[in-house]
This record gives C-alpha cells, structure tokens and sequence, in this order.
C-alpha cells in the first residue's frame, strides 16, 4: 500500500474590507426640473450644482464612467444598486509604447455628480488606494446615496434625460429651484471647454503617425492607438488639420460631450479633407456624428440616450474584422445620434443599426467611392468591456499602415491599398486594457 502523507498548508484568510471611513450624514436632495424631488444623504464634496440628470446601466467600471470626459456637466445616476465596493485605484500610467499617463479615462471626474442607490462604506480590491467617497470629495464632485435609482431611471425613461440640481447641507431644505433657474449644459460648447488647448505627442517612435482631433477623448482610445504602433499627434478639436494633412497616414475623431451642433466648424474642414484626402479616417462617438456631419447626414437629439456596456448592435455591412449580419455587444455614451435617411448620400451607407432603438449606430464610405473611412457611434475601445469590436482599431491601424506602404512603394502590389477587403496577416500587438 501506498503510504499516506498529510501535507499541512497554510491557511489562506482574505483580509477584511478597507473601511472608507463613516459617512458623515449630511442630508442631500436630488431636483429635477420636472418637479421630483428624491432625498438622501451626501457622501461627497459638500456643495450643490446644476448639471443634466442621465443614468447609465454599466454594472461595474464606475470609476471609467466617472472619468469619461462625454460625462461633462451631467449627473449621473448608477443603476447598479451597489456602487464603490472596489474602491478607486492610483490613477497614475507610465507615458510609452503601451500606456498614455492615467490608468483611467482622464486625469480626473468629469461628471457634475454622482447619484447611486447604496454607495459601498468598505472597499476591498488590490489595486484601491482610496473610496468612492474621498475621491469625490477629494475632486470636489457632490454624490448622493440613499435614494431610490431605480425610480429615477423609470422617470428618466418616460420623460428623457432632464435638468436636475444637486442639493447638498442646508441647500437641501431650501424650496426647489424655479424652472428658470435650471443650467443647461448642453447650450455651452462643452467640447471646446474639455479639448486639448495645445498638440502634444504620443508614441513618437510609432511606425505610422496618426493625428487625432480631440473633441474629449478618452484615454483608451489614445492607449489603444499606441499599442498597436502609431505614433499618435493628440490636436485641438477645431485645429485647420488640412494645413498639416499630409504629414500624417491617418486621421482619427474622438467622443466628447455635448450638442455635436456647437462643433459645426470641425465638421466643415472635414468636409474638404474628405474630398481631397484618400488616407483612412476613422470617427467614434462624437467623432461619428462629425463625420456624419460633414457628409451630409443631421444629428438630432435622442429621448434618454444610451448609456452602458450592455448596447447590441447590428452589423449592416463586412469591413475588416466586422462581419455583416452579426450582433456585437457594444459600450455607448451619448445623447445625440445621425438620422438614418433614403437616401443616404452618395458615396456613403449604414455600417451599424442598434437593436434596440433602431437608431443609426455606424457609417461608412461605399467601397465605389474610392474612401476608407467609417464612424461608430459605440466605443470599440471600452475599458470595463465588452470589447466584441476592440478590432476595428487593429484595423484602422492596418489600413494607414497600407496606405503608407503604398504610397512608399510605387511598385507596391495593388492588392495591398485595400487591407480592410483582403485578408493577410495582422500585425501582432499587445492587447487593449
């Protein structure tokens, strides 16, 4: 017989939850314009704001959502019962060939508030160096707990996204504001306050040199520009990219917050760079509805948005990795969409639909029009997930590296101009966070 040996492990104990220290129970109200008012206490910076109510069902990555600069003057309301309960990491990046400087979506919280049903008092992750709480107050955002989301997303539902204020400490008894009194952020040019003001550089070493205009980008999408290799040129949203085109292999148009209308002068020199540039281009979000724009398509203001990582979308058409008739799941955060028109024009057609509003989720230009360009209304780049479309920057990425090798080579195969219809080996990278 086999003899028995007992082996004594260690034992294995999970270290209690880090205890964010008690919420001091200040009482805070949420106004809407409609005239519902939902009470609460506080559990970030003690003051009181105006800003645009809006809910998004993500159930985790709260701390993406909080930097995400398409949030900008808005309050956001978390469907997720349960909020803060893995605390907030260091939000320090190294700036190379694989990261942009932050390790979330901007350097700080651009929403106006906060609003969750049960904000998390212990935090227990290994990465968290702080609570939801003292990050909040630590930047100055106000957030209420305690309050009913789920009711506050059914009105939002049925009434659509409206002006709310935020009513913290003695604010909070004081009788709701008058209509009058209501900011509307979406009135201001949100995209010009939270652009960059100067060009700076990413990557400089890349293989290919990509320019991006900033209309409020997230971090991922610059960190996943990067990692596949290009040299990336961050430039203000209104910056004359026509004047420098042609030092670039391809132009890239990020999200950003806001009434797509105020940025009318991007999509106008848009417009010429489209009839006289052949390099890829490549919109997403905000950088959609331009595109949109500058071809001729109206952007209009949607009931309650879509916000979340749960959005299905409906491929119309085969470009690269996407196959057409497929279902991707898909991260959005938006307020205004294109209207889907008959007919759509010339040398542009539908690229996505979303299943459940039917509202256009993607264009692209007609392989006749001689174009490589195409926009998505979803975020591929989603950090938090999911990222069934995290490919089309890969092939974004491969379509500039083409063009450059075409325009390097004249006696470069004609096969290779189009990488997007003809399949070949991809570039091995690193994948996106």
């Amino acid at each position: 017989m086999f003899a028995r040996h007992i082996i004594t492990l260690p034992r294995l104990s999970r270290g209690l939850a880090t205890h964010s220290g008690p919420l001091v129970s200040v009482p805070a109200s949420l106004h809407l314009k409609t005239g519902q008012s939902f009470n609460g206490r506080s559990f970030g910076a003690p003051k009181s704001i105006y800003g645009e109510t809006v809910f998004s069902t993500s159930i985790t990555s709260y701390t993406e959502s909080m930097t995400d600069p398409s949030y900008r003057g808005q309050i956001l309301v978390f469907t997720s019962p349960l909020i803060g309960n893995y605390g907030v990491p260091l939000n320090t990046a190294p700036v190379d060939s694989q990261d942009v400087g932050v390790l979330l979506e901007s350097q700080r919280i651009q929403c106006a508030a906060v609003i969750v049903g049960d904000v998390a008092e212990k935090f227990s992750h290994h990465t968290a160096v702080e609570s939801i709480a003292s990050w909040c107050r630590r930047h100055d955002v106000p957030a209420i707990t305690g309050v009913d989301t789920r009711a506050i997303t059914r009105l939002l539902r049925d009434q659509g996204t409206t002006l709310g204020r935020v009513a913290v400490g003695t604010d909070a008894a004081a009788p709701v504001p008058a209509a009058h009194e209501f900011w509307d952020p979406s009135a201001e040019n949100l995209v010009d306050q939270i652009s960059t003001k100067e060009p700076y550089e990413l990557n400089p070493t890349g293989s290919i040199k990509i320019a991006v205009l900033d209309f409020g980008a997230k971090a991922n999408i610059l960190r996943s520009l990067v990692r596949r290799d290009a040299a990336v040129t961050v430039l203000p949203w209104n910056y004359d990219f026509n004047s420098v085109r042609d030092q670039y292999d391809g132009l890239f148009l990020t999200n950003g917050p806001g009434d797509p209308g105020h940025c009318m002068e991007a999509a106008l020199k848009l417009r010429t760079t489209l009839a006289e540039w052949n390099k890829p281009v490549f919109g997403i979000c905000m950088g959609h509805q331009i595109i949109g724009m500058a071809a001729g398509l109206d952007a209009y203001r949607m009931t309650f948005g879509n916000r979340g990582h749960n959005q299905p979308v409906l491929a119309l058409a085969s470009a690269g990795s996407i196959k057409a008739g497929r279902v991707y799941v898909t991260s959005q955060n938006h307020q205004y969409a294109l209207k889907l028109q008959d007919p759509f024009p010339q040398g542009w057609e539908p690229f996505f639909i979303n299943c459940n509003d039917s509202s256009v989720e993607g264009i692209k230009s007609t392989e006749d029009s001689g174009k490589k360009v195409w926009g998505v209304q979803f975020h591929p780049e989603s950090a938090g997930g999911p990222l069934d479309t995290i490919e089309m920057f890969t092939d974004f990425v491969n379509e500039c590296r083409a063009h450059k090798y075409v325009a390097s080579t004249p006696s470069a195969p004609s096969y290779v101009v189009s990488p997007m219809t003809t399949p070949r080996p991809r570039v091995a990278v690193a994948a996106a966070a």
